[in-house]
């Protein structure tokens, strides 16, 4: 299910119709890495919304909902944080494609995985 972006580049979907989205840098990732995080409703549907980012489980519940669903750049720089990412990337549950997308772009997500 992926099909060639307009650039020719291969375009990984998070979703049927839906473009995975990946940041340019891990650095350019500055989410919080302490605290309680509250994501739109965009973000994540459920009535429970917010999520405290010091419990690892809530931590990856999070990120694989921005990861999944964000259509923005800046919503992956609000609320995902790139050296966060680079650990927790192997318990991370994503679609396949988000996955590809991301290892693609950024190799150390690849590494980590390994």
């Amino acid at each position: 299910m992926q099909g060639e972006s307009d650039r020719g580049r291969v375009a990984y979907l998070a979703r049927p119709h839906r473009p995975a989205l990946v940041a340019r840098t891990l650095e350019e990732l500055r989410g919080p890495v302490h605290g309680v995080v509250e994501l739109p409703q965009r973000l994540m549907w459920n009535p429970q919304r917010r999520f405290d980012v010091d419990n690892r489980d809530l931590l990856l519940w999070m990120y694989e909902n921005v990861l999944r669903e964000a259509i923005r750049h800046d919503e992956l720089r609000r609320f995902v944080n790139g050296r966060m990412l680079v650990r927790v990337w192997p318990d991370l549950n994503l679609p396949h494609g988000v996955r590809r997308a991301w290892e693609a772009r950024h190799p150390r997500l690849r590494a980590a995985a390994g």
